[in-house]
This record gives C-alpha cells, sequence and structure tokens, in this order.
C-alpha cells in the first residue's frame, strides 16, 4: 500500500447472508482466485481462513467478522478488495450491523434451493438502513432442488429488490456445468474439480437455451436503460444499439443508487461461478468515490461538515470494532472516510476529547496482520496503541476535531450468572470479561450486589454459549454458570401528579429541593427518558432543572416491582420550590429520584417481557405437534406458508422465557428435520399471574429512603 492508490478501483464489500447460504465458503474461494490464499480451506473441515476462531472451526459457523484484503484483475486495471466476512446466525446480529455501516457494497448470498430465508430478510434490511447497494449471487446450484430463477423470484417478491439476473445457469443440480454470460452472449463451463485460476473454457449457448438466453438478455438492456435516461431514448429507437460499455455503465448506475440489483449464480464448493462474480464486483459495485462524502458534525460547535473520500483533507476514520488479539493486543478496526493517517502518530477521539497515538497500523488478513506505513481515505485497516477506544468512535486528526453518526446496538435480551470454580481466578475472570465486553457491544456484565454474583447477558444461548467458551479457551478460566436468565424491563402504565417535598436538617446547611411532576408512559417509538421542563416563573431555578433530568434518569435503573430497568419514561415537571440557602444541585436530583420511588407504585406497573419472533421450517407430518407445542409456550402463531418443495413455514411471536432449550424439543418432535431461526422483536406486558411470581423470585427491596 505504499504506492497511491487510484480510489476507483477500491472496493470495501461485505458478504451477507442467512446461516449455511455459503458465505465462507465464497469468501475462501474469493481469496483463492485473487492469489490472497494457495490452498482452499473448507468450513465443513473446520478449516476456513476466514473463521479462525476454534469455536467457528468446530461448529463450521461464522462467528465474528473477518476482514482481509484482496486484488482481482479485471479489463486492465487492478482492484483492491476489501472483503467483510459476516455471520449468518441471528445471535451475531450486530456483527453484521457494525460491518455494513462502514461498507461501500455487499454481495447477498442465498442457498438456490432454502433461497429467501428469515434471515436474509433481516440482513437485507440492514443493508438497506445504511444504503448499501447490493448483488444477489445465488449459490450451491450443484443442490437437489436447486433453482436460479425461483430465487430470483422470491427475491423480488420477499425483499422487494428489482433483481437483474446478469447470467443463467446451464444445467442444475449433478448437471449444473457453468453459466451463459447475458451481456456478451458467452457461454463458460467451469472444468470439474479443477481450482485453477482461470479454471473455465468458452462453449456454444446450448441450443436449449438460445431463446431463454436472449428473453433474459432483452430484459437485461430494458432494466438498465431504465436505469439511465439518454439510455432510455436510444432503447426506444433501436435497443440493439446498445453497446455492452453503455449496459454495464447503466446497471452499474442503477446499482449504485439501489434501483436494482444484479443477480448471477454459481456453486463456491465446486468451484463454479467465483471469477464471474469478482468481475460482477468489480464492474456493479460502488467505490468510495462513487459514495461520495459522509456527514460529520463538528463537536464542539455542531456545525454538520461533509468529509470528502480524499487523502489530501484533514483525517478522520470511524471505529467499527475492537478486538483482542494474542500477540499484538486489543485491534482497532477503522475505516478511514477522509484524510491519510500516518503509524506513530497522534489523533483524536471526539467521544472523550483525548489524543491517542497510533502505535501500529495493520492490513489485516483474517487473523493475520501485515504492517503498513500509513492508511488513506476510503481504506479499512486494524490498528494498535489505543487506549480509550470503544466501538462506534470517531478518531480525527487534533486540530480537525469531527464526529461520524454513533452506532446504535440493541440490548442484550438473555443472562447468566458465573462465578469462577476457584477464587484464584476471580481477578483473571475480571480482566477478561472486560476484553470480551470491549469486543462486543451486545454483551454486557453487571455485578448483582445482593447475591455477589456476576450476570453477564448477550442475544441469545449461543451468544453465551460461545462467550463462555472463550473465557475457559482464550483466557483460561473455568466457570460454573448458572440457569439463562431473561432479561426483563418495567414500565408503568398511567400518568400520575406526584409533589416530592425533600428537606433535611443536620445541623449547619439543609437540603431542600421541592418538585410537581408528572410521571406516565412515555410517547410511542421513545426509549430512555422523556423529559418535559414546564416550569414558569423560575419557581425551580434554571441550574436545577438538569439535576431533576439526571436524577429521573439514575432512579430507571431500578424500578419499583422487581428492580428491572424502566424501558421508557414521560416525566412533564410542572413546578416547585427552592431554598435560598439549603437548595443545590444534589438535592433536586435526590428529589427526583424519590418522586420516581414514590410516584410509579401508584401509576399502575408492570413487568415486560422480551417477545422472540420466531419462524420454523417443517416438514407438514410434524406441523400439528410444533404448532401444540408453541401454543403451551404462549406462543402467538403469526403466519403459516408453503416452501415450493412442500415444507411448512410457521411464524410466530414467542416469550423468550418459554424458548429455553427449544432446539432440542425441536428436533425431538420433527425427528431431527426442523430448523428454527429466533430473534427479538419487541418487549410485552407479563400476565399478571407470572408478573406475581417473577416479582416474588426477584426478592427485590428498594433501598430505604435514607
Amino acid at each position: 500500500m505504499a504506492a497511491k492508490r487510484d480510489l476507483k478501483y477500491t472496493r470495501n464489500i461485505g458478504i451477507i447472508a442467512h446461516i449455511d447460504a455459503g458465505k465462507t465458503t465464497t469468501s475462501e474461494r474469493i481469496l483463492y482466485y485473487t492469489g490472497k490464499i494457495h490452498k482452499i480451506g473448507e468450513v465443513h473441515e473446520g478449516a476456513a481462513t476466514m473463521d479462525w476462531m476454534v469455536q467457528e472451526q468446530e461448529r463450521g459457523i461464522t462467528i465474528t467478522s473477518a476482514a482481509t484484503t484482496a486484488f482481482w484483475h479485471y479489463n486492465g486495471n487492478v482492484y483492491q478488495i476489501n472483503l467483510i466476512d459476516t455471520p449468518g446466525h441471528v445471535d451475531f446480529t450486530v456483527e453484521v450491523e457494525r460491518s455494513l455501516r462502514v461498507l461501500d457494497g455487499c454481495v447477498a448470498t442465498f442457498d438456490a434451493v432454502g433461497r429467501v430465508q428469515p434471515q436474509s430478510e433481516t440482513v437485507w434490511r440492514q443493508a438497506d438502513k445504511f444504503g448499501v447497494p447490493k448483488i444477489a449471487y445465488v449459490n450451491k446450484m450443484d443442490r437437489v432442488g436447486a433453482d436460479f430463477l425461483a430465487c430470483v423470484k422470491d427475491i423480488k417478491e420477499k425483499l422487494g429488490a428489482t433483481a437483474v439476473p446478469i447470467s443463467l445457469p446451464i444445467g442444475a443440480e449433478d448437471k449444473f456445468i457453468g453459466i451463459v454470460d447475458l451481456i456478451d452472449r458467452k457461454a463458460l463451463e467451469y472444468d470439474a474439480d479443477n481450482t485453477e485460476v482461470i479454471n473455465y473454457h468458452e462453449i456454444p449457448i446450448p441450443e436449449n437455451m438460445k431463446g431463454e438466453v436472449e428473453l433474459w438478455r432483452d430484459k437485461l438492456v430494458e432494466s438498465a436503460a431504465e436505469c439511465d435516461d439518454a439510455l432510455m431514448e436510444k432503447y426506444f429507437e433501436d435497443p440493439d444499439s446498445i453497446s455492452k460499455d453503455e449496459i454495464i455503465a447503466a446497471l452499474r448506475k442503477g446499482t449504485i443508487e439501489m434501483k436494482i440489483v444484479p443477480a448471477t449464480c454459481g456453486s463456491s464448493y465446486k468451484d463454479k461461478g467465483v471469477q464471474f462474480l469478482l468481475d460482477a464486483i468489480a464492474r456493479y459495485l460502488p467505490s468510495p468515490l462513487d459514495k461520495g462524502s459522509v456527514k460529520g458534525h463538528n463537536p464542539q460547535t455542531g456545525v454538520e461538515e461533509d468529509l470528502l473520500p480524499d487523502a489530501s483533507q484533514p483525517f478522520c476514520g470511524l471505529v467499527f470494532k475492537i478486538a483482542t488479539d494474542p500477540f499484538v493486543g486489543r485491534l482497532a478496526y477503522i475505516r478511514a472516510y477522509s484524510g491519510k493517517l500516518d503509524a506513530g502518530t497522534y489523533v483524536l477521539n471526539s467521544r472523550t476529547g483525548k489524543k491517542e497515538r497510533v502505535a501500529r497500523l495493520y492490513q489485516m488478513h483474517s487473523n493475520h496482520q501485515n504492517p503498513i506505513d500509513f492508511v488513506e481515505a476510503g481504506d479499512i485497516c486494524a490498528a494498535v496503541g489505543f487506549k480509550e477506544l470503544r466501538t462506534g468512535d470517531t478518531i480525527c486528526a487534533e486540530n480537525y476535531p469531527i464526529s461520524l453518526e454513533a452506532m446504535e446496538f440493541p440490548a442484550p435480551v438473555i443472562g447468566i450468572a458465573i462465578e469462577p470454580k476457584t477464587q484464584g481466578d476471580l481477578e483473571k475472570l475480571g480482566v477478561a470479561l472486560g476484553k470480551l465486553a470491549e469486543e462486543d457491544p451486545t454483551f454486557t456484565v453487571k455485578s448483582d450486589h445482593e447475591t455477589g454474583q456476576t450476570v453477564i447477558s448477550g442475544m441469545g444461548e449461543l451468544h453465551l454459549d460461545i462467550i463462555v467458551d472463550r473465557l475457559r479457551r482464550e483466557f483460561g478460566v473455568d466457570i460454573n454458570q448458572g440457569a439463562p436468565q431473561v432479561n426483563y424491563k418495567e414500565a408503568i402504565t398511567t400518568t400520575v401528579q406526584h409533589r416530592e417535598l425533600f428537606k433535611k436538617q443536620t445541623g449547619g446547611r439543609g437540603k431542600y429541593a421541592d418538585i410537581v411532576v408528572n410521571i406516565g408512559p412515555a410517547d410511542e417509538g421513545v426509549t430512555g427518558l422523556q423529559f418535559i421542563n414546564s416550569v414558569k416563573g423560575g419557581n425551580v431555578p434554571k441550574e436545577f432543572i438538569p439535576c431533576v433530568q439526571k436524577g429521573f434518569e439514575a432512579a430507571m435503573a431500578n424500578g419499583v416491582l422487581a428492580g428491572y430497568e424502566v424501558q421508557s419514561l414521560k416525566v412533564e415537571l410542572l413546578d416547585g420550590s427552592y431554598h435560598p440557602v439549603d437548595s443545590d444541585q444534589l438535592s433536586f436530583e435526590l428529589a427526583a429520584r424519590y418522586a420516581f420511588r414514590h410516584a410509579c407504585p401508584k401509576a399502575h406497573p408492570v413487568i415486560l417481557e422480551p417477545i422472540m419472533a420466531l419462524e420454523v421450517v417443517t416438514p407438514e407430518e410434524y406441523m400439528g405437534d410444533i404448532v401444540g407445542d408453541l401454543n403451551r409456550r404462549r406462543g402467538q402463531i403469526n403466519a403459516m406458508d408453503s416452501t415450493p418443495n412442500g415444507a411448512r413455514i410457521i411464524k410466530a411471536y414467542v416469550p423468550l422465557s418459554e424458548q429455553f432449550g427449544y432446539v432440542t424439543v425441536l428436533r425431538t418432535l420433527s425427528s431431527g428435520r426442523a430448523t428454527s431461526t429466533m430473534i427479538f422483536d419487541h418487549y410485552a406486558e407479563v400476565p399478571a399471574t407470572l408478573a406475581k411470581d417473577i416479582i416474588e423470585k426477584s426478592g427485590y427491596k428498594p433501598a430505604d429512603d435514607e
């Protein structure tokens, strides 16, 4: 990376998909054909380069996003592809989210048999949220039941995307031998079991496909013309006059503007179609220059500014991941948006306002690091030397403070109590948990002061399983763990008016605060504290009002029923009074805390529980048993659909508390033939009879007012 690179030949891309669509296998083939690795590692053999964690290799799933840089020769130019392989399992959704935040484009991978799965919809929505253009790659064309055009139709219907085939498969299942390039009208046959870098040759288009090829090529040209007004006029005059370069340019424009999704197919495991996919990445996905400027704001003035992908501008980058490496320590993954960053220099952390030194910079290849001297706008790298960096922090030039939009992460929904098996491991456990919490924003640790237990929380049972496994293997801490616990929340359902008069006289200066508040449920869609100041005439001095807000925010950490966090609350400060000598900031903060504690019991408080969106795919004969079991689990069935191969899809909302160990039960009910995916959806009120048990089990007693 020492020589100056032309940014238009850089592609920051990710591979996103549901679990088992073949993301990691596709990544391995991309690395092989770009010359990055010389032996292909297979996921099922536990040898995939991008799945470098022991747990990933054992389970055959991707847990962390792995980053690598590869180079691809296309059309006489060398393209630098910064590639991130993301997880497919719903417990690790945040890994996908934070990767998409910094990517310019992505390859959405689908299984040619399973087509669009529930998790495909989740990752697709995440890509839409961050405005990431997509190419669709229909993988596993060699499997029984594979159907490329049916998958394209599924993408249109379920994801609402204009998927445009740029290739057609020659054959399917065990007769899948290659693809037809629709733009060039070229048929490419891939050599069986040959992993040469160019493992295909041109053949005549099969006679039985010629009509189909012309039909889909016409549709392709029409879709391209719809992306460009000038081309549309030419298309109406004479469709045959449109050149190959014009088609490619229009498709690229449509892809970058997210109007269309070019779709191709292949079988990554059988080494078919991957080079064509690499060409499509170079052709259609945007460079940092195509994505243009990103918006940031100056934390000192609040003024919004545009950051251009230009190495001559002041430096600005986003930290999208923190990882702990056994050899180099804390690695911060950075996407550089503008300017140039040299190793050994200082940057400003705009969240803390402190300077930090960048000791070393690395270009990443999975869990290996290649040292580099500098990084420029548009690139992705890793850095070491930072002390206080967190995921989502903006780092920038010392004399040019700027903040990019912060990353938001969902709150964990499930927890387990843990303790070290030996007292000697107590300190090691604290250090290990601190490092893991730094890496993963959806993993939290808190100590229960009453029981002395350490409770770790995450997004699902698999998420916590992996954490516990990592504690044992990476950090050498053996632990005992309790049963899973649900992260309940509390809420109030009605609005009450309350006056809190806080007075204390302790010889000398006393404490005095008087507030009148309306406390009630927050407006729909609001989380946290919704605070409204309606005080007129200076009855509560201005300097004390933020203290009232602070007091309520602190009080929300423990609800009045069972001590669970209050998710949202609306407080309107109506009136109050103060004492010229005895009133101070602490008095008003304490008054707010007591007001919360005294008013909430009158506002009909309730316990809320996490509700999961569950999707079960099962052969029809087991459907009755599965639905019956879901009803026993307080499940609410929303829909039942059929898949093209005759299986049934059951969609339901089910409380998390009823779902522990569900995968094992489902296997038993369906003789191992049904599969399920589950993701957090919303919080809902717990039925009164169950709420009583939850409150009793919590043993919660509010602290004395004293």
